[in-house]
């Protein structure tokens, strides 16, 4: 894999200086906007509410992180403000209401929102979530498949990298039902493997993969201890067939499963972390308390955060390194006064 100038210097700005993807999710919708609404006894959350706990975040976890993931809806209107020039920006673009049919789910990206204009605004990355099933009907997973694509190529076209997500979902005929942003119960390895190898496919122009767990979180045993070597062999074969580098997701674990999770993502390859809510979930519990809220992020949230960053330190593999770039990793070409030459406009 070649990558572009606008690709290449994304990634770096994603990354630390080693290379290694410390990044903190601040998009989050329906984990965020639920439990506020609930607490008010709403339909819906009121937007300042939401507005500031995301903007809260930014203040508080940025220094810990290489990078944050916001959404145009929220955080980047009302916390863009806080975030410092020196953090990659990664912003979504996937709506956070899906399409349920009886076939499987549906993905569309957020109205009057795309790739052009993330770019436009200054993001070094577009983030996209896609519900995934290879069981689900043809239909449903040609249109997501189309989705994917349709993403990736305005990706390269706009030359930002790509970062993709990807979570397997229940169908109607599973035992664990659910609509939430959480990881589904009794979900197959098989299914998230196959998920990747597909949209490891080069039509899908995916940078970098943003994966969950292939196995429950709560059957992760960390690296080292008891079973931990059948379960080191499914992450393997996921950094294998994801052929690029990649991170993990925390889609709700809680600290030490996560941290047991990483254990064995970092053995199989991975460079680094998206997580959200493994980090500042517990203090999120405290709303409509904003001074304990705060207090929990400076506390609890970053020394969380900077445990997994020596985790990272240590056993995350520097994603310019990836066997994916061949030998000497990934690197700015053509080195000489070609380039002007030959890199394309925007059409």
């Amino acid at each position: 894999m070649q990558l572009s100038p606008g690709k290449l210097w994304g990634l770096r700005r994603m990354a630390d200086d080693a290379g290694r993807f410390k990044m903190t999710a601040v998009d989050q919708r329906p984990p965020i906007k639920n439990p506020i609404a609930a607490h008010y006894g709403a339909d819906e959350a009121p937007y300042d509410d939401v507005a500031r706990f995301k903007a809260l975040l930014i203040e508080m976890l940025q220094e810990q992180s290489s990078a944050m993931l916001l959404d145009p809806h929220y955080a980047v209107p009302r916390g863009i403000e806080f975030l410092s020039p020196t953090k990659g920006l990664i912003v979504t673009l996937e709506d956070s209401l899906f399409e349920e049919t009886s076939g499987g789910r549906l993905s569309s990206e957020i109205d009057d929102w795309s790739v052009a204009k993330i770019k436009r605004m200054g993001g070094d990355a577009v983030k996209v979530l896609a519900w995934y099933r290879p069981d689900a009907s043809a239909s449903v997973n040609g249109h997501q498949k189309d989705f994917v694509k349709r993403i990736g190529e305005a990706c390269a076209r706009y030359d930002i990298p790509f970062l993709f997500e990807l979570l397997v979902y229940p169908l109607s005929s599973d035992a664990h039902q659910t609509t939430d942003y959480i990881e589904l119960q009794g979900k197959k390895a098989d299914d998230v493997l196959a998920s990747v190898e597909e949209f490891a496919g080069a039509d899908y122009g995916v940078d970098v993969f943003k994966l969950e767990s292939p196995v429950n979180a709560d059957d992760v045993p960390g690296v080292g201890n008891d079973g931990w070597e059948a379960v080191q062999k499914v992450y393997d074969e996921m950094g294998r067939l994801a052929g690029r580098p990649w991170v993990m997701l925390s889609a709700g674990a809680g600290k030490p499963q996560f941290r047991n999770i990483l254990t064995h993502a970092y053995r199989a390859g991975a460079s680094g972390y998206l997580a959200g809510r493994a980090i500042w979930l517990d203090a999120f519990a405290q709303f409509p308390d904003w001074d304990l809220v705060r207090a929990g992020l400076g506390g609890e949230s970053v020394d969380y955060m900077n445990d997994l960053n020596a985790l990272t330190d240590a056993e995350a593999a520097p994603w310019q390194s990836h066997p994916a770039y061949g030998e000497g990793g990934a690197r700015f070409a053509p080195n000489d006064a070609s380039f002007r030459h030959g890199y394309g406009d925007f059409a």
